[in-house]
């Protein structure tokens, strides 16, 4: 009795190995577990794919550069870039009025603006009608800042903007300024804009414009930023603006004669 029972343990056994084959034989693709399916491809990078920006808030500003760069008469220097470059217009007013304005300066700048944003601006409204003979590019910190992409997607979406510039202003002096620091002391995000702004220099001869460190002058000894520089520890006081100013005012002046 007992050798029955066993030998019918043992079949049973058997029996159920048999139909998991048969089983597996028999699925379907789609019913492969999900661990088996094929990796994705990565998604494609938006930071070089011009957009416009969608925020209320920032539509007026948005549609006010489109004009100015399709109605505004010849500019012999442009500036493009997020709010820092906007802020010109606000806490960097003075310097502008004394310093920039009277070299013929025209401000594109638009307040959190990444760099698929500025190229959809250049595509509504190319600046090579304006002529210029200097255009100085500042962006960069809103495609980290808003974790929207990785060092190297925000660095494929700078070169993109860079491109698109040499390709409307061949003839113009193209300055890039390193994206400047931000948070009070040493953070993670500090890491990735150094390593973006010496990706971006290391192509400053390739691709023909010149790499402008400023942002520097405002980290102190301990790494960290001055407030009467930095407020809010990303954007510029009237004090930082007036240096800005100072800074570019010879190179400008060398594209102009």
């Amino acid at each position: 009795m007992r050798t029955y029972v066993r030998d019918m343990k043992h079949l049973v056994s058997a029996l159920s190995v048999l139909c998991f084959l048969a089983a597996c034989a028999t699925t379907k693709p789609s019913q492969v577990a999900p661990s088996a399916q094929p990796v994705a491809a990565p998604s494609v990078n938006s930071a070089v794919i011009p957009a416009p920006r969608t925020d209320p808030w920032i539509l007026e500003r948005q549609a006010e550069c489109v004009r100015r760069a399709a109605e505004a008469p010849q500019a012999n220097v442009v500036f493009l870039g997020d709010s820092i470059t906007q802020g010109w217009e606000d806490g960097g007013a003075e310097a502008w009025r004394n310093t920039l304005q009277p070299l013929g300066a025209l401000n594109l700048g638009v307040s959190g603006d990444r760099t698929e944003n500025v190229l959809w601006r250049l595509q509504q409204a190319p600046i090579t009608r304006l002529q210029p003979k200097c255009v100085v590019l500042l962006i960069g910190t809103n495609n980290l800042g808003h974790g929207t992409h990785t060092g190297e997607q925000a660095l494929a979406g700078v070169l993109e903007v860079i491109r698109t510039l040499r390709a409307q202003a061949p003839a113009a002096k193209l300055l890039v300024l390193d994206v400047f620091p931000r948070g009070e002391r040493f953070n993670p995000m500090r890491g990735e804009l150094a390593q973006l702004n010496q990706a971006v220099r290391a192509q400053a001869a390739t691709l023909g414009y010149e790499s402008v460190a400023i942002g520097d002058r405002w980290v102190r000894a301990d790494g960290s930023l001055d407030p009467a520089d930095m407020p809010d520890f990303l954007h510029l006081s009237p004090r930082a603006y007036a240096a800005w100013a100072d800074a570019l005012a010879p190179q400008v002046l060398q594209a102009l004669r």
